[in-house]
């Protein structure tokens, strides 16, 4: 037969129990409140640019050991945004891939032409400056009045032009050369296998 000291006791140790089980509960939601915090967010990085120079819609970019697809594809966008944009060094710019395959699926771009009369297009660039421009033109809309306005707001050069030598250029963090640079075939090297003189 049990005592009332007893049946007492017992209580006590079922509610001391019931009670650390509460507070271990309580304790396991702020934990995991806490992992979730360390948890990075889903989705694209932000694009980041390095000293791009800002200054009343204007952007001035180095295309030195920039991925060229990469940068143009941010070069559209911010034309299409509304800015100014320079791009310098084009034939610095890099081109990811095979070099054998490179260059022989660009000569197999340059066998397309008119059966009437080549000159009648489609006209093929072979100069640096003239191959980002068109994948440039690529990611645009140029039918479009927005697209053909963009593409007005667009400057590349070869090299940097004797006036432009004191401004500051910017680079796209996201369209640096991850792997070192003799991987890449460079724009200018693809340009004179592809008949350009300069």
């Amino acid at each position: 037969m049990m005592t009332g000291t007893g049946y007492a006791r017992s209580q006590r140790g079922e509610e001391e129990k019931k009670e650390e089980g509460k507070e271990a509960e309580e304790a396991v939601p702020e934990q995991k409140r806490v992992e979730k915090k360390k948890v990075p967010p889903k989705g694209p990085p932000q694009v980041a640019m390095v000293d791009a120079s800002h200054l009343g819609g204007f952007v001035n970019i180095d295309a030195t050991d920039q991925i060229a697809g990469r940068l143009c594809s941010k070069v559209a966008k911010l034309i299409l945004g509304g800015k100014r944009v320079t791009v310098v060094n084009a034939e610095r710019a890099l081109i990811s891939g095979a070099r054998n395959s490179v260059i022989r699926q660009w000569m197999e771009r340059l066998e397309i032409s008119s059966r009437v009369n080549p000159i009648y297009g489609p006209i093929h660039p072979r100069r640096p400056d003239t191959i980002l421009r068109r994948m440039v033109r690529g990611m645009v809309p140029r039918r479009k009045p927005k697209g053909a306005a963009a593409m007005k707001r667009l400057r590349i050069y070869i090299g940097v032009p004797e006036e432009m030598k004191a401004m500051n250029f910017g680079r796209f963090e996201d369209a640096q050369a991850t792997r070192p640079i003799p991987v890449y075939i460079t724009v200018k090297e693809l340009s004179k296998n592809l008949g350009w003189s300069g």
